[in-house]
């Protein structure tokens, strides 16, 4: 078994929870807004064979520091980076962690030797027609201070997704994600962090995918959302060194769902990275 390392950064205003094991070339995991570090669990191991991989809880979310107010979360990672001496590194960016390394490398080119991009979308993307089921009935919840409701809802949206329902998703998993959420929605990470984010990327990245210039993995899962499936197809499309792949019978977060089919899309992937 490999050694983990787990310590905790000081921001000035708040800590953040990291954990890194292995050697060799940074990769760096950073999880989806409903989950935690806890979501690569089952892809720790296999990827600190090969790398040195680093894993952190984004302040909001498992066992790094509630928030008090708007922060710049690619800042945050920025500098957690600094702090372990990375100067550059892989980056597998899960839903709003990936538009985070977007909005980086965009701002720091050097920052990351490629990126890979799951479930996510750009900041600026418009998103189009109906919103996700239950959504509007999740913000209603977690306005009114229905905890275990709001949890429930979202674990609906973003993981059991579009087109399936509770009892059709693993339901270890899914216990484990209502565990990971219930922090940041009993916390009202959202609201109180990320509805207003200080110093967003400007121009958004929607506007300049065509400037990435690290080699880009597009993944999602067959059954997400329209949306972040129109999201996919806009980056593969417009970013110059990208492919994408989808990853069948997952929804939102197949790094989660299918890690092994996950790890080895992964691995050949970096292996093509010069």
């Amino acid at each position: 078994m490999i050694k983990t390392t787990k310590s905790y950064f000081d921001l000035g205003d708040g800590q953040l929870y990291y954990e890194t094991a292995g050697k060799g070339s940074p990769l760096v995991l950073s999880h989806a807004a409903f989950l935690d570090s806890r979501m690569f669990d089952a892809v720790w191991e296999p990827l600190s064979e090969h790398f040195l991989v680093i894993r952190y809880d984004m302040r909001g979310f498992g066992k790094s520091s509630p928030v008090t107010g708007p922060i710049c979360r690619r800042n945050d990672l920025d500098r957690l980076l600094t702090h372990l001496g990375v100067e550059q590194a892989h980056l597998v960016g899960c839903s709003l962690s990936g538009e985070i390394g977007l909005d980086l490398t965009l701002e720091q080119p050097q920052r990351f030797a490629s990126l890979t991009l799951v479930g996510a979308t750009p900041s600026g993307f418009q998103l189009q027609g109906e919103p996700p089921r239950y959504l509007l009935e999740m913000f209603g919840a977690m306005q009114s201070g229905d905890i275990d409701y709001a949890n429930e809802l979202q674990i609906r949206i973003w993981l059991d997704s579009e087109h399936r329902e509770a009892g059709q998703v693993d339901a270890t998993l899914r216990q484990k994600a209502l565990d990971m959420n219930r922090i940041p929605v009993s916390q009202s990470t959202f609201f109180i962090a990320d509805t207003q984010p200080i110093n967003p990327l400007d121009p958004p990245a929607i506007t300049r995918l065509e400037s990435v210039k690290c080699p880009a993995l597009v993944v999602a899962g067959a059954l997400d959302h329209p949306e972040v499936l129109r999201a996919a197809d806009e980056m593969v499309k417009r970013i110059p060194n990208a492919r994408k792949t989808i990853i069948e019978s997952a929804g939102h977060v197949p790094t989660y769902e299918q890690p092994d089919t996950f790890v080895k899309l992964l691995l050949d992937f970096l292996s093509e990275v010069k």
